[in-house]
């Protein structure tokens, strides 16, 4: 049920930030604090003896019809040695209700992973915290002060990735992108299938962050999933995109929140069944139990 981007990548993520604005607020408290009133009851290696797997629980296109779809995107990752909640969508009530339907405990998230300060991916952290504190949340280096400040008072542990930072075996940030802009990090999810890159919005630009995956792992990338950030581009920007991913060896695509239902489109066309256009509750699963 429904609520209402070397050069070319450089390129590409100057146009995406001028485009950023339009898509989400910047968090602030007061906003967060409304919405917790409305809470609702080594090298890293691939996880062996259990699968990876990645469940989209907050995401404002449609999918499960028990699922409540709202503008923003947040994901939960299990199976590395830590359960990780990647973002944490606009309305924190929507977020643990659709985890709550999905049979997903918030007591048991290690770890909470914050791509970039707009509200539609920060600002149910608060709602969040009434059901689990005194674990990391990871945050670009950017971020205001008050917000820091609020994250600590909350009871979390602040933790700062302006450089990557691993959070267990086989789970690290990209490292914070976007200095001067929208500041904005990705999560690289090592699965028995390869390199998964989990985005936001991708403001710095996905190919940008596609590129540093591939500078800090060394490996293929397997999969690159969430906010690709190009609601308003035209087709030469979404082919310079296509294409770049190509160079970079990206095999699979799943763009979803912010990307663009033409973008979306169009990586459909070219990839095709190497391209899913995931709504809330998808799940991707790496390996056999």
């Amino acid at each position: 049920m429904s609520m209402r981007k070397n050069e070319c990548d450089e390129c590409i993520g100057r146009r995406e930030v001028v485009l950023a604005g339009v898509t989400a607020p910047i968090w602030v408290p007061q906003a967060a604090r409304s919405l917790a009133a409305q809470i609702a009851p080594s090298e890293p290696t691939p996880t062996e003896s259990k699968p990876t797997v990645i469940t989209v629980v907050y995401e404002n296109n449609p999918g499960r019809e028990d699922l409540m779809a709202q503008w923003g995107f947040a994901c939960v990752i299990q199976g590395p040695e830590k359960t990780i909640l990647f973002d944490t969508g606009g309305a924190g009530w929507v977020l643990l209700a659709n985890m709550r339907t999905l049979n997903l405990d918030p007591k048991q998230i290690d770890a909470v992973v914050l791509s970039h300060i707009h509200s539609d991916h920060a600002g149910g952290l608060p709602s969040f915290s009434t059901q689990r504190t005194d674990i990391p949340v990871y945050m670009p280096v950017g971020f205001p002060a008050e917000f820091k400040s609020h994250t600590r008072s909350l009871g979390f542990e602040l933790v700062e990735a302006e450089e990557s930072k691993t959070i267990c075996p086989g789970v690290l940030t990209t490292g914070t992108l976007g200095r001067g802009a929208i500041e904005e990090h990705g999560l690289c999810v090592n699965t028995a299938e390869g390199w998964v890159l989990i985005t936001g919005c991708a403001h710095p630009g996905v190919t940008n962050l596609a590129a540093r995956v591939k500078e800090i792992t060394g490996g293929p990338i397997h999969l690159a999933m969430g906010g690709y950030h190009m609601p308003q581009e035209p087709k030469e920007t979404i082919v310079a995109v296509m294409d770049r991913f190509e160079e970079l060896g990206v095999i699979r695509s799943a763009p979803c929140h912010c990307s663009g239902e033409g973008a979306r489109r169009r990586f459909k066309h070219r990839f095709k069944e190497r391209c899913d256009l995931i709504g809330i509750g998808h799940v991707f699963t790496f390996g056999k139990a």
